[in-house]
């Protein structure tokens, strides 16, 4: 293992445990408490280091980064943020689980089927697709039967996904010479 290795899975997790700990926040200025929450501008991230990962590695070991980083997300979030006494807590646990790993696993997938493509095609369609699945499989299986208001949040935070998915390209493209195709 190199250190982009290591550097790409331990962001991976942070990125992981920030976006758990925001989620449970309302953006509560202009009235946007209703539709989202301060984990829609964390989370994008995620998909910036697995297509990073993937360019650099190839999907196999984009895998690898996605499993490390959601192990090491997973027990800091149940270190730092979640309160066992709490049903939604442990729900959001499982809902960040389950979509981060169905989500980051179909951007691997989306990615690799695209890497060929001019270079800006295959980080936002496969980071666009994963975002949306993310979105509702998350919040389905968090808020789902409860008075949270989970699906107008989760399309105000499907919005700035998609927007943030947009403007990751920009980090992406610098990084192209540093996160170059191994051999």
């Amino acid at each position: 293992m190199d250190n982009k290795f290591l550097l790409l899975s331990f962001f991976m997790g942070v990125v992981v445990l920030s976006s758990n700990f925001l989620v449970q926040f309302p953006v509560n200025h202009y009235g946007l408490n209703e539709i989202l929450t301060y984990g829609a501008f964390s989370y994008p991230v995620a998909f910036l280091i697995t297509d990073l990962a993937n360019r650099t590695y190839g999907k196999n070991i984009a895998q690898k980064i996605v499993y490390l980083g959601f192990i090491i997300g997973i027990l800091f979030t149940l270190f730092f943020s979640t309160n066992f006494a709490d049903l939604i807590s442990i729900r959001i646990a499982i809902g960040s689980a389950s979509a981060f790993l169905v989500a980051q696993l179909l951007d691997v997938q989306i990615f690799d089927k695209l890497r060929k493509n001019i270079w800006y095609v295959a980080p936002i369609i496969s980071s666009s697709i994963g975002s949306i699945v993310d979105t509702f499989l998350f919040f389905s299986i968090a808020f789902a039967g409860t008075d949270f208001p989970w699906i107008t949040l989760s399309l105000g935070d499907l919005a700035v996904k998609l927007f943030v998915a947009l403007v990751m390209l920009i980090p992406f493209r610098l990084l192209l010479n540093t996160f170059k195709p191994v051999a």
